[in-house]
């Protein structure tokens, strides 16, 4: 993909990697808008200098906060002193099925690892923290199985059936993907735990700027990115309502293969992984079931890297007047609606559709859903 911020397998120059940084850290830019941004003005710092003009026009009176170049080469540093990277979405050890999402974080901080991990076919396992003894054993393994066939094993380095799976893996590569930033081990009893997956050459991975100390909200991203980072997730032990759930959505949404072991119908923890077997995930009761359901899958290989890195599209000037954001706001609500549908609906064409979208994203007017879906906020 060309693009002035379009990357080669070598990475990104310096000066544009602090671009990079500045955009996706700045307010309201998630991967969504970031890749929006960068298709639209052709690289990352043309799109810092239009954010004030867009965030106007959608009808903010106050201009985004960006990080200044002296916060992101701080960043830099103080990642690079703890012995990790900012690895960005066109070089060799981002994660290859991350890759291929439709909005992948652009950025990601990585400890260990490498070109090798990253390009391995790799298979989520994940369940309940509070995880039975049963359970435990049977993510041990899974994982140990899963290893031994060659495949990386990710998880979300949490208590319980996160922790079993990175452990049976560790010989054979495992990634944990965490909430925070690279500094922080959550749960902090898991530090040795991270230590013994780097020395092993597997990888710690986030999305998150250093420093950053894990919310509740951000447990679901790193959820996403789990999920993402495989081929398919297998759910060990879920309750009804559980974390493990939302990561076998955005499986699902992903279109990546969703398998669960199931329980008995007595133990709460295993409430969650049967309801996914009635809604149609494949019941595992060990490696071989896993390996059969992802035999046409690994014979596809992981294929190319899809349309994921941001680059400069059509840059025939579009003009965006009143009349036209006009039309575009009162097509939106508070239901996510589909783009396409807001551009059959208005008439419009899509490019200007698109812009007042990331005019309405950058004054915080907007909130993106899954699957190309938005809708306004409040």
């Amino acid at each position: 993909m060309s693009g002035a911020d379009a990357p080669g397998r070598v990475g990104l120059g310096h000066d544009q990697r602090v671009a990079w940084l500045r955009l996706i850290r700045a307010e309201n830019v998630g991967p969504a808008t970031f890749r929006s941004l960068v298709n639209h003005f052709g690289s990352a710092r043309d799109a810092i200098d239009a954010l004030p003009d867009l965030a106007r026009r959608g009808g903010s009176r106050r201009v985004p906060s960006v990080p200044s170049v002296a916060e992101v080469e701080r960043e830099i540093e103080r990642t690079e002193k703890a012995g990790a990277r900012i690895v960005t979405i066109g070089e060799p050890d981002y994660p290859a099925a991350l890759r291929r999402l439709d909005s992948p974080p652009p950025v990601l901080t990585v400890k260990g690892g490498g070109a090798s991990l990253a390009a391995r076919p790799a298979v989520a396992v994940v369940g309940s923290r509070n995880a039975s003894i049963p359970g435990i054993k049977m993510a041990d393994r899974i994982a140990r199985g899963l290893s031994e066939e060659g495949l990386v094993v990710v998880s979300g380095l949490a208590r319980g059936i996160d922790a079993a799976a990175h452990r049976a893996s560790l010989a054979g590569g495992t990634m944990a993907v965490v909430a925070g930033g690279i500094d922080h081990v959550y749960p902090e009893e898991h530090a040795p735990l991270v230590a013994e997956i780097v020395a092993a050459g597997g990888a710690i991975v986030t999305e998150m700027p250093f420093g950053w100390v894990p919310r509740a909200q951000d447990f679901p991203r790193r959820n996403r990115i789990v999920s993402g980072s495989a081929i398919a997730v297998v759910v060990v032990e879920a309750a009804a309502r559980s974390g493990t759930l939302h990561t076998a959505r955005f499986a699902a949404d992903q279109g990546r293969e969703v398998l669960a072991v199931p329980g008995s119908p007595l133990d709460p923890r295993a409430e969650g992984t049967n309801r996914l077997i009635r809604g149609g995930a494949t019941l595992v009761t060990g490696i071989a079931d896993i390996m059969e359901s992802l035999a046409s899958v690994l014979g596809r290989g992981l294929g190319g890297d899809g349309a994921a890195e941001p680059g400069a599209g059509d840059d025939t000037p579009i003009g965006v007047d009143d009349a036209a954001r006009g039309l575009v706001l009162s097509a939106l609500g508070p239901v996510p609606t589909a783009i396409d549908d807001l551009v059959l609906h208005t008439g419009l064409h899509p490019r200007v559709v698109s812009l007042v979208i990331l005019e309405l994203d950058i004054a915080g007017r907007l909130e993106r859903h899954g699957g190309q879906l938005v809708s306004l906020v409040g």
